[in-house]
């Protein structure tokens, strides 16, 4: 469930701003309307997924229905060339496919005895499908959309164009995944339980640590979402300047071009990171792993921003991706662990898709907009040359503000929801 997951979101996602920017030929206000538009999903999640997923209908049929509608959707997506059209596409995309990031959690945390020992062991396969799909991605347009030419601007375009296979690929692996979605483990709705699940849930995230979790998951997504918006571009750019030399040849071989396949060297460090929670998250604070991966986001922001040309800075450029790992595994996957341990067990999907809201939906929204129509217009110089120290530097900043906020305001000592001392024991109310 897992690798089919992110392998259907890891074939596009990474890939969107050069295919709209380079081929498509959006503006930068369009192509940041577009990715806002595709969080829409994540805003209505709580108030239709997540209800309907704790009190009328099965997971694994919301999950199933809601994935073959997407593939449907992300095939058309390939062929679209106009901007309205794309943008509604992608809003009604984003309102069937967002919820479904939140619902898998809420079902593998409903079926594994032990969360912090097993769920690491299920999210991972999710890490290995999107690497698996960004691979491929890279190496189809290196063998099918990479023209023999020493014109860097002639490679580029043949390069954006042949990224319309990706949401080709993301549509098969879409039918495949609902299709296995109904044979996932029946989950069946809570019943005994009359209150909206929604307003119950929202009400427990205003205690702490939810309450400052929730006040930083905005800023750490715009923070996210400048990674996800411009590093395929940016990378593309590092490969084709350090030419062909014997550094630069032998990762182009192994991750193919364009960005992508390169960016899944962040999904691999992530396999380790996740790899290694069951004993970390037992070991250290909920408080210290979500300080820990802030740090990671300010020091890639650091490395993209002043990064060198040649093989020295592609080197550089993949130290920089492979904090991705610490990013993801100690901020975002352990802040879906502090939900689901500090709320009740009847609304705990709905919970779930709330901060899927923040993170996925108001942060991206937030994150687009910030990325593309305000920072990267004002970093990017009257010939179309962007300035990626400037462009860097200030997710960099926000970063080192959020570590702040963190260490002054996240209490040091969190116990979970009372119903989940009965469920976890003593050890579990000490986290």
């Amino acid at each position: 469930m897992m690798f089919l997951q992110y392998a259907i979101w890891g074939a596009w996602l990474p890939i969107l701003y050069p295919f709209l920017l380079g081929h498509r030929g959006f503006s930068l206000d369009q192509v940041g309307a577009v990715l806002a538009g595709g969080a829409a999903g994540a805003i209505a999640g709580p108030f239709i997924a997540g209800q309907i997923a704790d009190r009328f209908f099965a997971t694994e049929k919301f999950l199933a229905l809601s994935h073959l509608a997407g593939a449907a959707i992300v095939w058309f997506l390939a062929s679209i060339d106009s901007f309205g059209a794309f943008l509604a596409m992608s809003v009604i995309y984003g309102i069937v496919y967002a919820p479904t990031l939140a619902l898998t959690n809420s079902i593998s945390f409903h079926h594994l005895p032990d969360r912090d020992r097993d769920f690491g062991k299920v999210r991972v396969w999710g890490t290995v499908g999107w690497i698996a799909a960004g691979i491929l991605i890279g190496q189809w347009l290196a063998a099918k959309h990479t023209p023999t030419s020493d014109d860097l601007a002639v490679i580029e375009a043949a390069q954006n164009a042949g990224r319309a296979d990706a949401f080709r690929l993301s549509a098969i692996l879409g039918v495949v995944m609902g299709v296995f979605c109904f044979f996932l483990p029946h989950t069946p709705p809570a019943r005994t339980q009359g209150s909206n699940a929604t307003l119950k849930a929202l009400s427990e995230t205003r205690r702490q640590p939810l309450l400052t979790l929730f006040l930083l998951a905005v800023p750490i997504s715009v923070i996210h979402q400048f990674y996800f918006v411009h590093t395929s571009q940016f990378l593309t750019l590092v490969q084709n300047r350090a030419g062909s030399d014997s550094i630069a040849g032998a990762i182009n071989r192994v991750f193919g071009v364009g960005g992508g396949g390169l960016m899944t060297i962040g999904q691999m460090t992530e396999i380790a990171v996740i790899a290694c929670m069951p004993l970390i998250a037992k070991r250290d604070s909920r408080k210290w792993l979500l300080a820990t991966g802030i740090v990671a986001y300010a020091l890639r922001m650091a490395i993209f921003a002043y990064l060198p040309d040649g093989s020295a800075g592609l080197s550089l450029a993949i130290a920089g991706v492979a904090l991705h790992g610490l990013c993801f595994g100690c901020f975002i996957f352990v802040a879906f662990m502090v939900v689901d341990e500090n709320t009740t067990p009847d609304v705990r999907a709905s919970a779930q898709n709330l901060f899927n809201l923040v993170i996925v939906g108001i942060g991206i929204i937030v994150g687009s907009w910030f990325a593309t129509s305000v920072v990267a217009n004002w970093a990017q110089s009257d010939d179309g040359t962007m300035d990626y120290t400037k462009l860097f530097g200030v997710p960099l900043w926000m970063a080192a503000a959020c570590l702040l906020i963190l260490l002054v305001a996240y209490p040091s000592k969190a116990k979970p929801a009372a119903s989940d001392q009965d469920l976890y024991g003593e050890q579990g109310a000490e986290r």
